[in-house]
């Protein structure tokens, strides 16, 4: 009997590795597929964390990183990037079991794994003898070129191709200097997609999760609209540096408020009943469609006065 267990234990290590190694290897090799997949690595640490306990759970992520670097050939900011995915899972599957709220499991482990970034950024900017400005801006312009070669092969017109060429270099400032924001916010987002989708795959095999309650419920704290208003008028300094503050703050908050409009839209699919194949159809649009998007968070945002969900007080709530 320990045998088989044992053995259950060393397939379910090889599966764990063995899935992280894919997605790893399909974002690398299909760049705009690959991207989307890259934010699923958390997920298959977060399972097999959760189900075959710390200890045992640890070698899928140390094995997979091993794995990566042989693939890669060199430590680089990219294996940093799959690294702190995998030790976003982990932690998370961490924090699960705290039995903390919502909030505060996403911002533990966001607050560690941006931490653990600013580390990894030093100690790989030591190695290259390069400063931390010298390293973002090279993957920035790394990152412009590719994105530029990729629009080129999917046939976009020359003169297109020529406007966005000719603005590489003020597309290149803007984004060095709003890397904080983009940081956080996707962070946040990629920690909040994986506590979600992992809910149903981890009950399904009778694994614990916690109860963060109806999370199409969410929504903010009221004064964070402020914040918001703040930031905007900011942005109408004449100063470029006050403006980037202004910003990077608008940045950030947009993806709280993206997370409540998501949930407003979770509500209303849920209480009309709409089909599974059109909620991820419409999902999907919303991903992919930068207007539907803003329509979304603009949807998050306005909650906070029209509030769409009918939700009544704490203090009514408790009558």
């Amino acid at each position: 009997m320990p045998f088989a267990q044992h053995g259950g234990i060393s397939r379910d290590v090889l599966t764990g590795i063995s899935i992280t190694c894919i997605i790893f290897a399909v974002s690398v090799y299909m760049p705009i597929f690959g991207f989307f997949c890259s934010l699923f690595i958390p997920l298959p640490i977060l399972f097999y964390r959760s189900k075959l306990g710390r200890k045992t759970g640890a070698i899928i992520p140390v094995a997979a990183g091993v794995i990566m670097m042989m693939v890669l050939g060199r430590f680089s900011i990219d294996l940093l990037f799959f690294f702190e995915l995998m030790l976003l899972g982990f932690i998370l599957s961490e924090l699960m079991e705290i039995d903390l709220s919502i909030e505060k499991t996403v911002l533990f482990a966001c607050g560690a794994i941006l931490a653990s970034a600013i580390v990894g950024l030093v100690f790989y900017s030591q190695i290259i003898q390069k400063g931390l400005t010298d390293v973002a801006a090279e993957y920035v312009t790394k990152n412009l070129q590719l994105t530029l070669l990729l629009y080129e092969s999917m046939g976009m017109s020359e003169e297109n191709i020529q406007l966005i060429a000719s603005s590489l270099e003020h597309i290149q400032y803007v984004l060095l200097r709003i890397i904080p924001a983009l940081a956080i916010a996707s962070t946040l987002f990629v920690a909040w997609t994986s506590l979600l989708i992992s809910r149903p795959l981890l009950k399904s095999r009778g694994l614990y999760y916690p109860d963060f309650g109806p999370l199409n419920l969410w929504k903010p704290p009221e004064h964070l609209v402020w914040g918001v208003i703040g930031c905007g008028l900011v942005l109408l300094i004449p100063s470029g540096s006050v403006k980037l503050i202004g910003l990077n703050g608008l940045i950030m908050l947009m993806a709280v408020y993206f997370f409540t409009g998501i949930a407003i839209v979770s509500f209303y699919f849920e209480r009309k009943r709409f089909p599974r194949l059109l909620r991820i159809f419409l999902y999907s649009l919303i991903a992919l469609q930068q207007f539907v998007l803003i329509l979304v968070i603009g949807l998050g945002f306005f909650d906070v006065w029209l509030n769409f969900r009918k939700i009544k007080p704490p203090n009514t709530q408790q009558s």
